[in-house]
């Protein structure tokens, strides 16, 4: 059996997950009832806008904003389904990366990928609010509340509003489970070894994911060996079929050129935001 075929066979179960979901999704896009019997519209995805799965299913997926493992510690406005949507020419350049990858034993794992801009809102209230410092010792230890906005690690819009801008890692196939986050549990600091911090089966790059520290800058000079390599491989995989990085986090890319350079969109993360595409 071919290093391939192996890696395709250990995504198996993931492709078949993903499948089930896709089956049990609504059949179309419509109106929803809110108020006393009430109709407003629902807002859907343009065309141009796909689900991941649909184009290239043995992607894993391990969307955080939808649990409350993330920087907030709650689940984010927006987020209905545990669903990557990208725009068509993202997530079909993503599907020729994961072939890349696959080939070497390896796949590509998405956090995030398009994110309403309600979800945006969420993290601007949050972020306003200083009080509220639950997740701290994880995602942000070194870094003062007050400061998120100054130092850019909160925005009022997002890149990722646009959709063609995602989240990812890599993981090594075959891949073992991500343990379940338990609120409430004891938070080690996303900087931390990877035997010590959250483990969440990708390889080790050095931090976690949405680790508000210079040490998630990509080309950051304190990472080096494994660590370092692991980053140049996404990067440079990635950069192969039209992505660029943002220097300041090393999961952060997007496909260029932007199908929506300058729009910001604010349907919800389901399937039936883009059924019928």
């Amino acid at each position: 059996m071919t290093r391939l075929a192996s890696a395709l066979r250990a995504l198996a179960a993931t492709a078949a997950a993903l499948l089930a979901v896709t089956a049990a999704a609504p059949g179309a896009a419509g109106a929803s009832v809110t108020g006393e019997g009430s109709r407003t519209a629902r807002p859907v995805a343009p065309e141009e806008f796909v689900a991941l799965p649909a184009v290239a299913p043995t992607i894993i997926h391990d969307m955080r904003y939808l649990t409350p493992h993330n920087f907030m510690g709650e689940r984010v406005d927006g987020y209905d389904q545990p669903l990557c949507i990208l725009t068509r020419p993202a997530a079909q350049a993503l599907k020729r990366a994961q072939w890349k990858l696959l080939r070497q034993g390896y796949s590509l794992k998405v956090y995030d990928c398009y994110r309403p801009q309600r979800a945006v809102d969420h993290f601007v209230r949050w972020a306003e609010d200083l009080a509220d410092e639950t997740m701290k010792p994880e995602f942000y230890p070194r870094v003062d509340k007050s400061r998120l906005f100054t130092d850019g690690y909160i925005a009022e819009k997002s890149g990722h509003s646009r959709g063609s801008t995602v989240d990812l890692t890599i993981v090594k196939l075959p891949a073992k489970p991500t343990r379940p986050y338990v609120p409430g549990e004891k938070l080690v600091p996303c900087y931390a070894p990877q035997g010590e911090r959250f483990r969440d089966n990708s390889v080790d790059m050095g931090t976690g994911y949405d680790c508000f520290d210079t040490l998630s800058h990509t080309d950051d000079p304190r990472v080096q060996g494994e660590q370092r390599a692991n980053r140049q491989l996404l990067k440079s995989t990635l950069a192969d079929v039209g992505f660029t990085n943002l220097p300041e986090e090393w999961w952060h890319f997007t496909h260029k050129p932007e199908v929506f350079p300058d729009t910001y969109f604010d349907f919800p993360v389901s399937w039936r935001s883009v059924a019928g595409h």
